[in-house]
């Protein structure tokens, strides 16, 4: 089990979830490394995801804990033995580790919703805009720091634009389609680029318009990545502190509740779609 210098969110999520099992069944950390032939020390490295783990181990763990959630078991186990090299690490020492982290989720999600409320989500963000967005940052980032960040943010759309797609489903408020990041023109091409992708089978987007009665809202912008089962599902939010990766499942579980009661209030698919090309229109 080699040590990591900086493991990645993946890999801590990893070892939170068998910490989950472990504490679960009742055992102190002394008495499962004793039970795995290791000391706690080396357990608790393991837990926080500093060491990798091979799939004997992993299946040790998940028997030495009773579980019985075989199919927890096996996505725990592509998790531990997964060797991808994806496209993000080509940024690794450029941009910081949340950003490699969101798209290494994106990569391996089943399906992914967004709620906006005052921005574009980011895979559906044109250059122009999502150059509006960072150019904002105080301090305001250095040119070559900048045009990573847009780089990587077209780069994510590999999920619903690449190869291998996946569900996706989009919220939007009014708000951020009318909210104009650059001029007329370029606000114009970014509503017309929605327009464009909402047209594919595997993605929808809804809006909500101003003219709803009764909307408390939904606090702030919502990310939610579908996992290989649904306990390893995981929600993104933004903090004062940077991007908040949340695993546990009563907080997963008012996520869910809070994107199907947004989505409910939301206009159908075919009216948003005609929504957004009249506001185009207007510009």
């Amino acid at each position: 089990m080699a040590r990591r210098r900086q493991p990645t969110a993946r890999q801590m999520r990893l070892g939170a979830e068998l910490q989950k099992l472990r504490e679960a069944a009742g055992l102190k950390g002394r008495e499962a490394a004793a039970a795995l032939g290791t000391d706690s020390a080396r357990l608790s490295q393991i837990e926080s995801g500093v060491v990798g783990m091979s799939e004997n181990t992993v299946r040790r763990l998940a028997a030495n804990y009773a579980c019985t959630d075989e199919e927890l078991t096996e996505a725990m186990v592509a998790m531990a033995t997964d060797r991808t090299r994806g496209w993000w690490e080509k940024y690794q020492g450029l941009l910081p580790v949340p950003f490699l982290d969101i798209a290494e989720l994106e990569h391996h999600a089943t399906y992914r919703f967004d709620v906006e409320f005052l921005h574009v989500p980011g895979l559906f963000q044109t250059e122009d805009y999502a150059r509006g967005i960072f150019s904002y940052r105080v301090p305001e980032l250095p040119d070559n720091d900048l045009a990573l960040r847009v780089s990587h943010r077209m780069e994510r759309k590999v999920i619903i634009t690449g190869p291998a797609l996946i569900p996706y489903e989009a919220v939007i408020h009014e708000a951020a389609l009318r909210i104009r990041v650059g001029n007329r023109s370029a606000t114009r091409t970014q509503l017309t680029r929605i327009l464009e992708l909402s047209e594919a089978d595997h993605i929808t987007v809804r809006v909500i318009p101003f003219d709803l009665d009764d909307f408390g809202g939904a606090w702030s912008a919502m990310t939610y990545a579908g996992g290989a089962v649904p306990k390893l599902d995981t929600a993104l939010r933004d903090t004062a502190h940077g991007t908040a990766f949340i695993d546990s499942e009563s907080q997963l579980g008012a996520f869910r509740t809070l994107f199907r009661k947004v989505e409910a209030v939301s206009l159908e698919p075919a009216r948003s779609r005609d929504f957004i090309h009249r506001l185009a229109k207007e510009l």
